[in-house]
């Protein structure tokens, strides 16, 4: 898979050229950031088996570097203006105990794209800080995300967090650790599969509400 490929590229040079490449052939930036999202699926597959540390950690530093490129057609209209935000607000987060960001990353630049206002709360975010950022910004979602199956568990925690205080908020998780049984299992209101299913999570979710 040549997005694989350019992902696990030590030199860092075949990301841009082929993202670079793509929208030079026309390629829809969305199309580019699913095939981005594929490649990096591909290599979560592989971790520990095919893959270590060190590939995870140049994979990361690409789709960075890709994610660059593709920002800010995502982030503006055709006549190159910044779309407002006007299908609510989505504050989301990394949990606890978990650096990882790419996924989060790209989800974040599609819902923007999409409409939505992001409070992106960054990595290692605790459940007092999930809380807090829902109360101050009137957030209508809460997105978590976990890579690790040793994190996602958090999840579970921030959840209950949140009733115990009364905080009311629609719940959207994802990552690399979640699946639609484990979403099911902790009570969350939605499961985003990748960046794409969370947007129309996103959506139903407001609708909903």
């Amino acid at each position: 898979m040549e997005m694989v490929e350019a992902l696990l590229d030590v030199r860092k040079k075949k990301i841009v050229a082929l993202c670079n490449g793509r929208l030079e052939s026309g390629v829809s930036p969305y199309k580019v950031i699913e095939e981005l999202t594929d490649g990096l699926r591909e290599i979560g597959r592989g971790y520990r088996e095919i893959y270590f540390d060190a590939e995870l950690m140049v994979a990361g530093w690409n789709a960075k570097k890709a994610l660059e490129i593709l920002k800010p057609l995502l982030q503006t209209g055709h006549n190159g203006s910044r779309q407002e935000a006007k299908n609510g607000k989505i504050v989301i987060g990394t949990v606890k105990g978990d650096v990882h960001d790419i996924g989060k990353d790209i989800v974040c630049i599609m819902l923007s794209s999409e409409g939505f206002e992001i409070i992106d709360l960054g990595t290692d975010v605790s459940k007092e800080q999930f809380a807090e950022a829902v109360q101050r910004t009137g957030a209508n979602i809460l997105g978590m995300s976990a890579l690790l199956t040793t994190t996602r568990e958090y999840m579970r925690e921030v959840i209950e967090y949140l009733r115990e205080k009364d905080i009311r908020v629609k719940i959207m998780v994802g990552g690399g650790a979640v699946t639609q049984e484990f979403a099911d299992e902790i009570g969350a209101d939605a499961y985003g599969m990748d960046a794409i299913d969370a947007i129309k999570k996103a959506k139903m979710l407001v609708h909903a509400s």
